[in-house]
């Protein structure tokens, strides 16, 4: 069931992407009275699963989930009709267009992608609001799970104050800030002073396969008490929460473990928190510093702010109010997928490596159904999807725009035979990005 919950947010969130995509380039053709010979979501290679013509387009879903396209007359594109350029230009083509218009056919999908993310986070800032955490309410720093972020020089109880300049202002933005970072401004023990993270620093993360990195500092709370601990007869219970043990505070599990290091093979008292009271019990501690007990972190942000360890803020947006607020999510996951792509694209960062295909995509999806987590990750796929599309590769719409841009400029219009070579080179390039990034996804399945 899980599989189904995930493959289907997976597959509807690509099939919405797609269609206003290509959208986005069908409805400006039209309005130019550009002839569109095909509107397909997915690949249709040798055979469709559906298609059906209205008037001068035939409309169909192909077997290849990968992408989709329109097709229009009398444009160089991934169907390499060049059977139909060496025809004479007929005026309802696509080359037979203005460069003006042509310009903004190219520019018709991307244009959606953008206005979509700008109109999903306006309407989850209207029908949600938002829940934040504000970096001033975390009182005693962070949990540093990473020891490759240890290395580097950050510490648990560290507060994270800003990342090459720009302020932190709440927790959310932390870890992706700090991970395409180089100056991280730093609070411990009452001093401020600046880490200067390592240009590898996501490489070597990566190469880690270490599962945490930053978090918030959570409570030691008991899960369960085995028959076979040597704390059975103590009276620990399911939900207490371990306050101390002897006079050392353990607010924090990070902090448990500290306390018992040196009482190893040893006994002493844990103070406990049960039903809002403080209760004092005895504790055995084994010769390797444990306790024999289950335990876990708070599971929700609920939880933490009912147990007093955190105060969330929750922000409420009106119908106008919520405009202002999308624009400003937009404009932040923008400029975030632009470092990150920034980083990939930079060797020395070693980012490339957490290039990730399909697979990647899929895992994003939760094994829940839930609205508002489908919406954010489609929103911010929109995004990708419009960005990756600008790129200056022949084959993509940047491609074309920058080809149209010169001849605006110039007075020069590129030869057929000249963007039939720079879509074959595009294609290439595409293809091995492609396998490049799903070559990711199969080795980090073998091997991490």
């Amino acid at each position: 069931m899980e599989f189904v919950i995930k493959i289907s947010q997976f597959l509807l969130s690509l099939s919405l992407l797609i269609i206003l995509h290509e959208l986005g380039h069908f409805l400006p053709a039209k309005a130019f009275k550009t002839r569109v010979e095909k509107f397909y979501l997915f690949f249709d290679i040798k055979f469709s699963l559906f298609k059906r013509k209205i008037g001068e387009t035939v409309y169909g879903i192909g077997w290849l989930p990968l992408g989709g396209y329109v097709k229009i007359s009398g444009m160089i594109d991934e169907s390499m009709d060049t059977e139909q350029m060496a025809q004479e230009p007929q005026p309802w083509e696509f080359r037979s267009k203005p460069a003006w218009q042509r310009l903004i056919i190219m520019l018709g999908g991307v244009t959606v992608n953008f206005l979509l993310a700008i109109l999903i986070y306006i309407g989850m800032s209207y029908y949600y609001g938002e829940r934040v955490l504000p970096v001033e309410n975390i009182k005693d720093g962070l949990a540093i799970e990473s020891t490759v972020a240890n290395k580097a020089g950050l510490q648990t109880g560290d507060k994270i104050l800003a990342v090459d300049g720009e302020k932190i202002e709440t927790f959310s933005q932390i870890s992706e800030k700090v991970l395409f970072g180089s100056k991280i401004l730093i609070e411990r023990d009452g001093a401020q002073s600046t880490i200067t993270m390592p240009e590898d620093f996501l490489a070597q993360l990566m190469d880690s396969k270490e599962r945490g990195f930053i978090n918030l500092r959570q409570p030691f709370i008991i899960m369960e008490v085995p028959d076979t601990s040597y704390n059975k007869a103590s009276g620990f219970k399911k939900g207490d929460i371990l306050l101390a043990v002897n006079t050392h505070e353990t607010k924090y599990i990070d902090e448990v473990k500290e306390a018992l290091d040196g009482l190893k093979g040893q006994e002493a008292t844990a103070t406990v928190k049960r039903d809002n009271q403080n209760i004092n019990l005895p504790l055995k501690i084994n010769e390797e510093g444990k306790l024999g007990l289950v335990y876990a972190a708070a599971s929700t942000s609920e939880t933490l702010e009912a147990l007093g360890y955190y105060n969330y803020v929750t922000k409420e947006y009106g119908f106008f109010e919520s405009f202002p607020v999308g624009l400003k999510k937009t404009k932040e996951r923008l400029s975030s997928y632009w470092d990150q792509l920034a980083a990939i694209f930079t060797p020395s960062t070693g980012a490339y490596k957490g290039v990730g295909g399909f697979k990647a995509i899929y895992d994003i999806f939760p094994s829940f159904w839930s609205w508002q987590v489908f919406w954010t990750i489609t929103a911010f796929l929109s995004i990708m999807l419009g960005v990756l599309n600008l790129l200056p590769i022949p084959a993509l719409d940047g491609g074309h725009v920058m080809f149209l841009l010169y001849e605006m400029v110039s007075g020069r219009k590129p030869g057929d035979k000249f963007m039939e070579y720079a879509q074959m080179v595009g294609f290439f390039i595409l293809i091995a990005l492609v396998l490049f990034a799903n070559g990711n996804d199969i080795y980090k399945a073998i091997f991490n």
